[in-house]
């Protein structure tokens, strides 16, 4: 029997090659090896957005980058959170379960404060949301990043306490944080992130790509100085899609020197450019057909409510709610 294998992406502007790489290749892969459900995190996103259009545009956005990108709905469980409203009767009951000292232990929370967003309900409440994400799909296990790995401890612990409180009735997830997954490096060296404005978009425009790699931040080493490739942001974005020759040979230029920081931008301009070429083709048409896209997340929705229905049968008769 497959792993289920769950996670989620927040529609927060359009995607760039650090998702694609850090991310979202990684949950491709898992279409072949596994059960994966992979959803439109946009209640999560109302903690920092109001805007009702703009929610929505970015939804359809994303969930057209992700279909693009190769996210097979025949192949996986592929919807919107919102369409799945059991998962929000499950946060409630998380709630009334976990202890209030284990939210303010919460590092996302205070750091997301500390960096000006607007304190709410909802942001203080985001993990057991998150963790209602999760467990009303039995997932076995959750890819996360080092910063969310909290949030799946926290995920946990509500499991562990619900299945104390009524009886076994919810999968306690197992997480994993790939230690093969560098740091994504943006066009200013920092990791590639829309919150610093370095990122190189996946399905702008051709001008917008080009002025994003030619923008990339390097020293002021000449053409003929000779320059160490590991580190050097152009470099470690190329090889992520260069094969390993075509990395050895920008490798050994950079070193014995006459490759200068104007052609290695075009080299990889080019290679991304190609590498993604078959990718933009496909949202061009998913773009020119959005009810398209609109069907596909129905139908996934309509998919992930079967299961998150049996799931809420039982904490409905565990917690004494079905009578």
């Amino acid at each position: 029997m497959k792993k289920r294998v769950l996670s989620g992406i927040q529609p927060s502007g359009n995607l760039h090659i650090g998702n694609y790489f850090g991310m979202i290749k990684r949950m491709i892969e898992y279409q072949e090896s596994s059960d994966l459900f992979l959803f439109v995190a946009n209640l999560h996103s109302l903690t920092t957005l109001s805007d009702a259009k703009e929610l929505k545009k970015l939804t359809l956005d994303v969930a057209t980058d992700l279909l693009a990108l190769g996210v097979d709905p025949d192949r996986c469980y592929f919807w919107v959170q919102s369409d799945v409203p059991e998962t929000t009767e499950l946060a409630w009951i998380l709630s009334c379960l976990t202890p209030m000292g284990l939210m303010e232990r919460a590092h996302s929370y205070k750091d997301k404060i500390a960096k000006g967003v607007q304190p709410s309900l909802g942001l203080f409440n985001y993990p057991s949301l998150m963790a209602a994400d999760i467990l009303i799909n039995q997932a076995d296990v959750v890819p996360v990043g080092k910063d969310q790995k909290q949030h799946l401890e926290m995920a946990r612990d509500m499991a562990v306490k619900f299945n104390k409180v009524f009886g076994e009735t919810l999968k306690v997830p197992e997480h994993e944080i790939p230690d093969d997954i560098a740091v994504i490096p943006g066009t200013d060296g920092q990791k590639m992130s829309k919150s610093y404005g370095n990122t190189i978009p996946i399905f702008a425009e051709d001008a917008v790509i080009k002025k994003a790699v030619m923008g990339i931040v390097t020293d002021s080493k000449g053409i003929d100085e000779p320059k160490e490739p590991e580190g050097n942001t152009i470099y470690e974005l190329y090889k992520l899609m260069a094969d390993p020759a075509e990395t050895k040979v920008m490798a050994d230029q950079f070193k014995k020197g006459g490759l200068g920081y104007g052609d290695a931008k075009k080299i990889l301009l080019e290679k991304i450019q190609k590498t993604f070429a078959p990718y933009r083709e496909k949202h061009q048409e998913l773009k020119n057909h959005p009810k398209k896209v609109e069907t596909i997340l129905a139908k996934g929705a309509e998919k992930v409510r079967i299961l998150s229905h049996q799931t809420m049968l039982m904490v409905r008769e565990a917690t004494g709610l079905k009578y």
